[in-house]
């Protein structure tokens, strides 16, 4: 919680100054965009690691147990990398968009 705090400090430190100007040049949108894709991406990076790692550590604690459950063990570890792969898509999407 306190990296979280820490994080979004630092988030809003970032951010342009008046908060409802309008700029001529496309150089604040296209800044706010990068910042956008960051932010998608790096929380989904970080959802990703600690799905994968709470999942992953009782993936390998079941299959010491009982190896039959090793199947949907490691489809329960995919499931938690794979938000890491949609954070990735919505940081393009958010990058390709025009305007």
């Amino acid at each position: 919680m306190f990296l979280a705090a820490i994080f979004l400090a630092l988030t809003v430190a970032a951010l342009p100054g008046p908060a409802l100007a309008q700029s001529t040049s496309g150089t604040t949108s296209n800044g706010n965009k990068f910042i956008a894709a960051g932010i998608a991406f790096g929380l989904a990076a970080l959802g990703a690691g600690i799905g994968v790692g709470t999942s992953g550590s009782a993936a390998i604690a079941a299959v010491t147990e009982k190896a039959e459950v090793r199947t949907t063990a490691l489809i329960f570890v995919v499931l938690a990398e794979a938000i890491a792969i949609y954070g990735f898509a919505i940081a393009f999407v958010i990058l390709g968009q025009s305007g």
